[in-house]
């Protein structure tokens, strides 16, 4: 995560981490190449199962805001080891993300693997268009996407990523997660009760 460390570990940051003795531990993390951190095969693939992310803006006064987004499993799509994006749907009519993004387009992404306790961090650059400005995109992007009418479409190029230990992610499991788990249970609990049917007809017997 050299590019990631390098946009996070700000002066400010590094001050704090020397004085409570991280200081040399980050300092390794920048080391090599200023260049974008890819998405490699594990970040694609992680992406490509999430049903959801958190995406931060900041406005022209510096107040932070962060959003939520959902849909089926892979709605968020990796364009390429740089680039990921998604087709944008009607929601409260705020515009709070699109109206920050006029002024500054640096955003991070949290997606959350709440199941196995496990986090990507993304730090990019989002552009947003029409969905009629570029067809190819929202071809692209079409399937699978967020339910609702097509606004626009979001590119985010990737500067940086970080993956988070699990340390405090609370475990929470989807319906399709919790049936995954449960089915086998089910099933043996079939079994059984076709058993004891079996063993009742045959003592009636």
């Amino acid at each position: 995560m050299t590019r990631f460390a390098r946009i996070a570990y700000t002066d400010s940051v590094r001050d704090v981490q020397e004085r409570n003795g991280s200081g040399q531990a980050m300092l390794r993390q920048l080391d090599g190449p200023d260049e974008p951190d890819p998405l490699g095969p594990v970040e694609q693939q992680f992406i490509a199962e999430r049903d959801s992310f958190y995406m931060a803006t900041v406005s022209e006064t510096g107040w932070p805001y962060i959003q939520h987004r959902g849909g089926p499993p892979g709605f968020l799509h990796v364009l390429d080891e740089h680039t990921v994006a998604f087709a944008d749907v009607g929601g409260n009519r705020q515009f709070i993300t699109a109206g920050n993004l006029r002024h500054n387009d640096q955003v991070a992404l949290f997606l959350m693997d709440y199941a196995y306790r496990t986090r990507l961090k993304l730090l990019g650059r989002a552009r947003w268009q029409d969905a009629d400005e570029a067809p190819a995109l929202a071809g692209r992007l079409a399937r699978p996407r967020t339910d609702g009418h097509l606004e626009r479409l979001v590119t985010i190029t990737v500067e940086g990523l970080s993956w988070n230990c699990p340390k405090h992610i609370t475990p929470r499991f989807t319906p399709a997660e919790l049936d995954e788990v449960l089915q086998p249970i089910r099933d043996e609990i079939t079994r059984l009760r076709e058993a004891n049917r079996a063993l009742t007809a045959e003592k009636k017997e």
